[in-house]
């Protein structure tokens, strides 16, 4: 560890390609780190000065670890590599979660754990349903419990941040703490100027929902043009407002129609758009039509959601041309029931952009799914409640075996994820798993948002820690 009064310097390492320039960028708060889809682009090491809770750091960006032949140019990148982790207090080591763990990985994880220094595991490219079991593989490597991040869009920078000053030791004014957004020079747009990180929303649904006049029902203002015709809308546009004391990130998209109707050149463009959105936002508000609810296009959307792990909020537009109101509250909420069980409770408003009604429930939605969306679990109270579950349902015997389930944790939130360790994770029935699901969202009430819940062969991983 370095004297107090020098800089500690952060090592960021790992293969070629798994994001440890876009992170490098992220933390300082430049580009000085060109970034790309070519692996090897980073040849030399870089370093640059990033500011972390108040904190000064030194961060060398290196070139990526791969197997080479001696004196070769990827050699001696290793080599600077390895020099690198040598001279650092703090090494980062970087894997990309959508690749899951490979053979490299492990290979330079194994480096890394001889080097003796201390490690924060990092899986970047985290976003989505993709980067979900790639987080969960991380812990294979021996290096603790992966911090899931995306560094290209800075979700998961705060946790990172936090644990970061927490292997340094370093004591800051702000004392951060897991979960807390970083403040960092990333996401401070002037020195000393304090900023609250905005809820990305995408409000998505087929052309002609409704989506444009509901954003300017939100803002108060005609910012979108408006329209009988579909497909006014053609790229997602960015807007912010503040409710409550909240800051609100609104992207209104293009409507989303079935391929086979998808023609021109431009719309295309803006139906990747509108699943960019999807991916990147944090809360997707799917807004219905009330006189045409629920068609195929609507759930196909919900689907796409709920796979790539956003938090979902229908909002039935329209409802004051709706006569019979109760009837048809019930018959909606049946369908989303039939049609979307595997995120049960989704909350549904009923609202009209066109007369402004029904838009603060529907916010209140917004931000209570968030909430929920975010939630951390502690790992006792987790274990505590596999224990009871367990005892009321113990799980099915597998050839005269019975399955034992030994640990659970939460490696990530958004969405909230589960791990649970035991011996042949592969013959536990799915019936079993779906059980322990739903007694999940029941005990710490997390209605309305995917849950990733997953199986890993093995013992307690922090037992020997």
């Amino acid at each position: 560890m370095t004297h107090p009064s020098q800089t500690p310097v952060i090592a960021i390492v790992g293969r070629p390609n798994v994001g440890k320039s876009t992170l490098f960028n992220r933390l300082t708060g430049t580009r000085a780190a060109l970034v790309s889809d070519i692996p090897g682009l980073t040849r030399d090491r870089r370093e640059g000065t990033a500011l972390l809770f108040g904190a000064a750091v030194r961060l060398v960006d290196t070139a990526g670890l791969e197997e080479a032949r001696e004196g070769t140019i990827a050699d001696r990148m290793r080599k600077q590599s390895e020099q690198a982790i040598k001279a650092a207090d703090l090494v980062l080591f970087v894997i990309d979660a959508r690749a899951g763990v490979t053979p490299a990985d492990t290979a330079f994880a194994r480096i890394v754990r001889q080097s003796g220094k201390p490690v924060v595991l990092v899986a970047n490219k985290a976003e989505g349903r993709q980067g979900g079991d790639g987080v969960i593989d991380a812990f294979t490597l021996g290096l603790g419990a992966p911090i899931p991040i995306s560094a290209e869009h800075g979700e998961g920078i705060g946790d990172l941040t936090a644990d970061i000053i927490a292997a340094l030791g370093i004591k800051t004014p702000e004392a951060p703490k897991r979960g807390r957004r970083a403040k960092t020079s990333a996401v401070e747009p002037q020195p000393g100027e304090q900023r609250i990180k905005p809820i990305r929303v995408a409000i998505v649904g087929r052309p002609n929902a409704g989506k444009s006049t509901l954003v300017n029902a939100l803002l108060g203002e005609e910012r979108m043009i408006t329209g009988p015709e579909p497909g006014l809308t053609r790229d997602s546009i960015a807007s912010d407002l503040t409710y409550q004391g909240q800051q609100i990130r609104l992207f209104d998209t293009a409507g989303l129609r079935r391929k086979s109707r998808i023609t021109e050149t431009a719309e295309k463009l803006s139906v990747s758009d509108a699943m960019r959105a999807i991916r990147f936002a944090e809360v997707v508000v799917l807004l219905i039509d009330a006189e045409r609810p629920f068609e195929h296009q609507d759930l196909t959307i919900g689907h796409r959601v709920a796979e790539e792990g956003r938090a979902l909020v229908i909002a039935v537009n329209k409802w004051d041309l709706i006569s019979e109101k109760q009837k048809t509250l019930r018959e909606l909420k049946k369908t989303l029931a039939d049609s979307l069980a595997q995120v049960p409770d989704v909350p549904l408003v009923a609202i009209s952009a066109r007369s402004e009604t029904g838009l603060d429930q529907l916010m209140a939605a917004i931000i209570k799914t968030y909430a929920i969306w975010n939630r951390r679990i502690p790992t006792p109270q987790l274990n505590r409640w596999l224990e009871e579950a367990l005892s009321r349902h113990a799980p099915p015997a597998v050839h005269g075996k019975r399955i034992k389930l030994r640990y659970i944790t939460q490696p990530s939130t958004r969405p909230p994820t589960f791990v649970a360790f035991c011996q042949r994770a592969e013959a536990l029935p799915q019936s079993y798993v779906k059980y322990l699901t739903n007694s999940l969202r029941e005990t710490f009430d997390l209605p309305g948002v995917p849950l990733r819940f997953s199986l890993r062969k093995g013992e307690n991983p922090f037992a020997k820690r």
